[in-house]
């Protein structure tokens, strides 16, 4: 009996969980009197006062004056029209459409909504359109259609997200999201529930208003709560509802000035009470009585009595808890005493608290009690059932009447298509007849036509036979003229002949002299300038041979120079000096023996530049061995330098020897000093009469196109010695991945 009173009672805390924001809200009185306040200060019939008459109007509707915000509504409303923007129209009439709602006048209501609908087809305010769709979503809610719902909100949303910014452009927006969340948590979609109950904290953080933080921290606590209740998580869901209603008090505690809704904090109190009674541990009993005891308190001083009820229906079910039936039937008979104050009281709580009662007292043993609440609770029963199956009745009996007035204008549709045959029947006859007639018409025309034309055609053959007469006397006539004529033409034709003869054998004469002249001048300019470009290339060669000339001339005399001058001071100085060592004392014989040392490294670094100008290994021994030679000469612990050869005849000439040499001796070099490269490798092959040479290094490398732009002169001296080897080279590079370098000779 105990498990099925607990049950029940779970319908008096559902009822506040599901009213997230309730119908009616109460403004308290200081909020009411500065709304007021402000509404007052404005000139009747201004843009000011249209601004300030909705939120006033719905001030004075939820604090129980009804008749004054309606009256201030149709007032205002009356100025509202005759502005040229019907955006404040709008705004008034959604505002009556939806308190006409509350009241449950239904007719009224639609005829407000579809009256603000106008206004907002009239006007370009993207965000008064919003609020209409809004609005009218709203009723479609309240009246139990939540798809349509849905449709009209989603409108609303994508006016307002498109709406210039402005001071009611943010509370509008989370009312929409509100609204969104509410539908899709009755839904159980839980994941739309989510998406919207966060827009419209993330909103409520960035405006900073209290009122709508409260709201939204509100929602997402329901909405965590629903999901734990629904099993979809663990319990981190019920911890973070509570996380959220406790962040919902404390920002009404904090900002209890600016909050007008004075009932919330015990709205906020019923809901963390019920969730500490329902679902947390029995160790939070006191937590669950301290919030239900502070809901009782802050709705005694707003007069929320349905509150009331559901906070003394938490204390109940408590004690039942602990089996204390006495006590939780006192909690029970309070609540009952206060929801018996409210004129709108929800039924459904009335109505298990009389079961619940009867409970109580038939475990008790008072039957008398138990059978009266219980009978109390059956009429209750009665009166929502009846009250049900009305309004299934009406939405049945409205849905017969569409149902039937679709079928009358299905056989009005039948008939008129039906009527609309026979006039394209009687139509078509028509034009038949009418079409027999013209061919009737056309027939007679055509006879008469017909005889027309036989009296014209006998008229023509007598035409006929007289002009054939005159063509016989004309063509006699004619037949003597031109003979006449071709006697004339055949004499003249012969002289023009002849003539024309004459004058075509002088053109082609003439012809024939011009080309021939023109192709011996053609012929005599191309030699002159075939001969001037010759002479050009012979003297580039021997500019070019004669500075090679030169240059190796001049090496061989700084090598000579260097080898027999210096070189020779050196290797005396040196005999001298080791000469004179043996009688040197010995703390100086070290520094002497050093000097000497260096000397011998002085004597080498000059026979090897010595070496480089001149190479003596190349008249002597001949490429292969010189390029190995300097091979090993310019390699060392930081350096590797390999030569290879692959099919060499050596055919080469010394002078074509010496200019290879120096090239690869350059491009060496190019790698050692602006590359950086640390392995160098040189091939020489021969192919097809052709000498191949790849030198190719792995250092830095560099961009072709910046060193073409700035003409490098080593790279302009190897590409001239190439040419004058009548050559082809090809550079390839690129930064960070080497340079290769490769030679085509012809070997002649």
């Amino acid at each position: 009996m105990k498990f099925r009173f607990v049950s029940q009672m779970q319908l008096i805390v559902l009822f506040v969980g599901l009213a997230l924001i309730p119908p009616y809200m109460l403004f308290g009185q200081k909020a009411l009197l500065e709304i007021e306040k402000q509404y007052q200060s404005t000139r009747p019939g201004s843009i000011d006062r249209l601004n300030h008459t909705g939120k006033y109007a719905q001030a004075l509707f939820f604090n129980q004056q009804q008749d004054d915000a309606f009256k201030i509504l149709k007032e205002n409303l009356k100025f509202a029209i005759t502005f040229q923007d019907q955006k404040y129209a709008a705004y008034l009439s959604a505002i009556l459409a939806m308190n006409y709602r509350i009241m449950d006048q239904l007719n009224e209501a639609r005829h407000y909504m579809t009256q603000a609908e106008n206004f907002a087809d009239r006007t370009s305010d993207r965000e008064m359109k919003g609020y209409v769709d809004y609005c009218k979503g709203w009723l479609h809610i309240r009246n139990g259609q939540e798809r349509e719902a849905v449709q009209s909100l989603l409108h609303a949303l994508k006016w307002l997200e498109s709406a210039p910014a402005s001071e009611s452009l943010a509370n509008r927006k989370a009312s929409v999201l509100t609204e969104l969340a509410s539908i899709y948590a009755n839904w159980k979609e839980y994941d739309l529930q989510e998406k919207y109950s966060k827009q419209a904290l993330d909103l409520a953080i960035q405006q900073k208003n209290p009122s709508t933080l409260f709201d939204a921290y509100m929602m997402m606590g329901y909405m965590y709560e629903q999901h734990y209740i629904n099993g979809g998580a663990g319990l981190n869901m019920r911890n973070l509802a509570e996380e959220h209603y406790l962040k919902a008090i404390d920002t009404y505690r904090s900002n209890e000035s600016k909050i007008p809704v004075a009932s919330n904090l015990s709205f906020a109190a019923i809901n963390l009470a019920n969730l500490y009674m329902r679902y947390y541990p029995n160790d939070y009993k006191e937590k669950a009585l301290q919030y239900a005891r502070m809901a009782i308190d802050k709705a005694q001083q707003t007069e929320q009595y349905t509150q009331i009820a559901s906070a003394y229906g938490i204390m109940a079910e408590i004690e039942l808890r602990e089996n204390a039936p006495h006590k939780a039937k006192e909690h029970l008979l309070m609540s009952l005493s206060e929801i018996a104050k409210d004129p709108i009281g929800d039924q459904n709580i009335r109505m298990n608290i009389h079961l619940n009662l009867s409970e109580i007292n038939e475990n008790e043993g008072n039957l008398a009690e138990a059978i009266r609440h219980y009978k109390e609770y059956i009429r209750l029963f009665t009166s929502l059932y009846d009250a049900e199956k009305m309004e299934q009745g009406r939405r049945l009996e409205a849905q017969f009447e569409r149902e039937r007035q679709e079928q009358k204008m299905l056989r009005m549709q039948l008939e008129t298509e039906k009527k609309e045959q026979q006039i394209t029947l009687m139509h078509a006859l028509a034009v038949q007849q009418k079409q027999e007639l013209q061919n009737m018409r056309l027939r007679e025309d055509n006879q008469r036509k017909q005889l027309e034309l036989v009296n014209l055609e006998t008229e023509k053959q007598a035409q006929e036979l007289k002009l054939s007469r005159l063509e016989s006397q004309q063509r006699a006539r004619d037949i003597l003229n031109v003979q006449n004529e071709l006697s004339y033409k055949e004499k003249l034709t012969k002289n023009y002949g002849l003539l024309a003869a004459a004058l075509f054998l002088l053109i082609l004469v003439l012809g024939y002299a011009y080309r021939q002249r023109s192709k011996a001048m053609r012929q005599q300019e191309e030699l002159h300038e075939f001969t001037l470009e010759q002479e050009r290339q012979n003297s580039k060669i021997s500019n070019l041979t004669a500075m090679l000339d030169g240059q190796e001339q001049e090496r061989g005399r700084l090598a000579r120079d260097l080898h027999d001058g210096l070189g020779g001071l050196l290797s005396g100085t040196k005999i001298q000096l080791s000469q004179a060592i043996e009688r040197i004392e010995t703390p100086i014989k070290r520094d002497v023996q050093k000097t000497l040392n260096q000397l011998d490294t002085a004597v080498q670094e000059l026979r090897r530049v010595a070496h480089n100008l001149m190479p003596d290994l190349l008249k002597r021994y001949g490429l292969e061995e010189t390029l190995t030679d300097y091979a090993l000469r310019m390699s060392n612990p930081d350096l590797d330098v390999s030569v290879q050869f692959l099919h060499m005849t050596n055919l080469l000439s010394e002078e074509q020897q010496l200019i290879i040499y120096r090239v690869i001796q350059e491009l060496v070099n190019n790698a050692v000093k602006h590359a950086d490269a640390n392995q160098i490798l040189i091939q020489l092959g021969q192919e097809d009469k052709k000498l191949l040479v790849t030198v190719e290094d792995n250092g830095r490398g560099f961009d072709l196109q910046q060193a073409k732009l700035k003409k490098s002169a080593g790279l302009l001296n190897i590409q001239s010695r190439v040419n004058f080897l009548k050559g082809r080279m090809d550079l390839q590079s690129s930064p960070g991945l080497g340079t290769t370098v490769e030679i085509e000779i012809p070997m002649i």
